[in-house]
């Protein structure tokens, strides 16, 4: 079973409790998901299975799009409706204040996560130094937001629709709104629409995947059509053998045009799919030191 499972997470489950129950009901113990999801939220959650959990770093660091339900007036430590209380202000800003103000969180900048979160500090898990009483921040990280737009808003609760880079907090993100409007704010309720090139169309509820695990097939995507997005080329049978032993092929090798002419101030792509001569997927290239060849980096077989 080799491939991506995706499945619509309900609401007050962890990403780990959803792939213990991908694993009983699927039998198969190779297992992970591309990228977690809090118990507040639901929606797209990746399930890399098999063969497919060496490309997991790959699904994981795609572009995600959210619907985003965020309450002014309130905050909490955990920046989302589940935590604890920190300050309750009863104000609520105005509609053209809170557009103007997510405009402005458009684009490229620092963030800082919750302070309750999964980031490792010294090796340890934010939520846990949190839950031990000793509460720490993460470091600011850089992230993207390409897409903010407010969807919605009624009685001091916005719905913003958000296309961002993997690793954006959407709770920073309604807590920073909640700041930069004057009243704070936190995160009410959050809808994974997107990862990648996964959407909620090709996901499975978890509970026809408990009932009746034999409709996932419907929904399986195969080693072959991941990763669509990466340019690919096939190979000879010499060149599936070098590749099999982790050794750089050349357009020697190729079936077909070489991802790049080879003309000097060409550069390889940074990432290349390898496939055989049917289209199967066997392994991910990086570009070789010489700058011609590629490097069998993630081999699948």
């Amino acid at each position: 079973m080799d491939g991506v499972l995706v499945v619509d997470k309900p609401q007050g489950l962890t990403s780990h409790d959803v792939v213990a129950l991908a694993r009983r009901a699927l039998g198969e113990r190779r297992i992970g998901h591309t990228g977690t999801l809090d118990p507040l939220a639901t929606g797209v959650l990746a399930l890399a299975c098999g063969r497919a959990t060496r490309l997991a770093p790959l699904l994981s660091g795609s572009e995600k799009e959210y619907l985003a339900e965020i309450r002014f007036g309130l905050t909490t430590d955990s920046y989302d409706i589940t935590g604890l209380e920190t300050s309750r202000s009863g104000e609520v800003p105005e509609r053209a204040v809170v557009e103007r103000e997510a405009r402005a969180l458009r684009g490229e900048r620092l963030q800082l996560p919750p302070p309750v979160s999964a980031k490792k500090i010294q090796g340890q898990r934010a939520y846990a130094l949190a839950r031990a009483g000793t509460p720490v921040q993460p470091a600011a990280v850089r992230v993207r937001a390409s897409v903010v737009d407010l969807h919605a808003y009624d009685r001091g609760v916005a719905v913003v629709r958000l296309v961002c880079s993997a690793g954006f907090y959407v709770r920073s993100f309604a807590h920073e709104l909640g700041a930069r409007c004057g009243s704070g704010a936190c995160l009410q309720a959050l809808e994974r629409r997107r990862s990648g090139s996964f959407t909620l169309t090709d996901a499975v509820s978890l509970t026809a995947l408990q009932e009746e695990p034999g409709s996932a097939w419907a929904y399986f995507i195969p080693l072959d059509r991941l990763l669509p997005e990466i340019p690919g080329v096939a190979v000879t049978a010499e060149g599936l053998t070098r590749v099999s032993h982790g050794r750089d092929i050349g357009p020697e090798h190729a079936i077909g045009p070489w991802p790049v002419a080879g003309t000097p101030g060409e550069r390889l792509p940074d990432q290349v799919r390898i496939t055989d001569h049917a289209g199967a997927l066997v392994a991910l290239g990086w570009p070789a030191d010489d700058g011609r060849s590629l490097h069998p980096a993630i081999v699948l077989g």
